[in-house]
């Protein structure tokens, strides 16, 4: 039964006629606003102290940084290079001395490149062509630079990435870039589109190795879009390689110039090798990283031959692109001189052994690539005339040569390129047997 006083709220709350006021209103609603906000002053305190730490840090270590920059220059620039004193040695006093002496062009700067092996190599074919045409016509180095860039980035593709790609190469890769592709003039393609006109490819192969990198990061060996993607990169830099040669009014192709104009025949030479590693009197392959095509076609001369065929040559009046080691210390080109100490083997003790004791044991490796033009005696000694495209041919004048005594030659350098015609002889010895096939 209900209780009496909640039954007459309910009879009052349903009676009908009651005034509104008299029945009840609607609960109140919250209001939202907004109002400052309120930062805890202890953990304002500690984010700005943490900044501060943060900040001071920095500073420290910048001030490190700068500190161990300083330290680096200091030690550069009082660090020694352990040299051979040339002193007493009696060289040749300028190019003119060399009483043998072929025609070549003024010696051309590589700069920030490491195609040596391309500005000898072009070098020496120059002198070719003046040698068996009479004409004096300066090619382009970066023609052949360009496709050789290409050809290595093609056997990268091919290899899936197990192949050499940078800058170097052999002087034999000169006969092979332009039987494919031809050659143009200098004029038609410098080579470069740095304002001040010299070569710098330090960027531009990085980027090129960056992108064959991402490439095999991400098995894409799409060849034909990689290649486009290198020529763009190289187009930056190098310019856009033209599709003809100009000469003397006319138009050619780069092969037709080759051939109608240069008038060589780039089968007409062979390079030669000194090696214990492969039996003499055969053809094989010259072990070297620059050789990345893996060409087996370097003729394998014993040490004697093989240095008094160089004299031979030259004194006939050819030259020779030669290839080999440079880091020693009886290099140097403040001297302009390259010669073997006695602190490092004496002159009546080198021979082949000794040779190939360096080669095996990476002392004497594939550096640099140079144009030899001249040769002579003096004080006693073979002299032989060098044309160099490096920097420490021009660290004293003349620039751009180095005179290289004998015994620098019979233990550091490693190959040279000749015409077959000057050396008949030595080719008929080797047996006729096929040349073996490129892996």
């Amino acid at each position: 039964m209900r209780s009496l006083p909640i039954l007459m709220a309910a009879l009052v709350l349903a009676a009908p006629g009651l005034p509104a006021a008299a029945q009840a209103s609607p609960p109140k609603l919250d209001h939202a606003q907004y109002v400052p906000r309120v930062e805890d002053p202890v953990l304002k305190e500690m984010e700005a102290a943490d900044r501060k730490r943060e900040a001071d840090e920095a500073t420290r270590t910048r001030t490190i940084d700068a500190q161990q920059a300083a330290l680096r220059k200091q030690e550069r620039e009082a660090r020694k290079v352990f040299r051979y004193d040339m002193s007493g040695i009696v060289k040749p006093a300028s190019p003119a001395v060399f009483t043998y002496q072929a025609w070549h062009f003024p010696p051309v700067a590589q700069y920030l490149t490491g195609t040596c092996w391309d500005f000898s190599a072009t070098s020496y074919y120059e002198s070719e062509v003046h040698r068996l045409t009479g004409q004096k016509i300066k090619l382009s180095e970066m023609w052949t630079a360009y496709h050789e860039y290409l050809d290595k980035a093609k056997r990268y593709i091919e290899t899936r990435g197990n192949s050499v790609f940078d800058e170097g190469s052999e002087a034999e890769a000169i006969p092979r870039v332009w039987k494919e592709y031809g050659i143009v003039p200098e004029e038609d393609y410098p080579g470069t589109c740095l304002a001040d006109g010299r070569f710098d490819h330090s960027r531009m192969v990085k980027e090129m190795r960056d992108y064959l990198g991402y490439c095999k990061a991400h098995n894409n060996w799409n060849e034909p879009q990689i290649l486009a993607t290198l020529s763009l990169i190289m187009d930056k830099v190098m310019g856009v390689p033209p599709k003809e040669a100009r000469w003397h009014g006319r138009t050619y192709t780069p092969k037709a110039f080759l051939h109608d104009v240069l008038k060589l025949d780039m089968d007409d030479y062979v390079s030669f090798i000194s090696t214990e590693s492969l039996p003499f009197w055969t053809r094989g392959e010259y072990q070297a990283r620059d050789n990345w095509w893996h060409d087996r076609e370097y003729y394998n001369l014993p040490l004697d031959v093989w240095y008094d065929t160089l004299v031979k040559v030259v004194k006939a009046g050819s030259t020779a692109a030669i290839g080999g080691d440079v880091s020693e210390p009886g290099y140097n080109g403040f001297e302009k001189i390259a010669a073997i100490p006695t602190f490092d083997i004496p002159d009546a003790y080198i021979n082949q052994d000794a040779r190939e004791f360096r080669i095996a044991n990476h002392t004497t490796t594939d550096d640099h690539g140079i144009h030899v033009v001249g040769y002579t005696r003096i004080g006693g000694a073979d002299w032989f005339l060098i044309k160099d495209s490096a920097r420490a041919a021009r660290q004293a004048q003349p620039h751009g040569y180095l005179y290289y005594r004998g015994d620098y030659v019979k233990l550091k350098m490693l190959t040279y390129t000749l015409n077959k015609s000057f050396v008949k002889d030595l080719l008929a010895k080797f047996p006729k047997v096929p040349t073996p096939a490129k892996p």
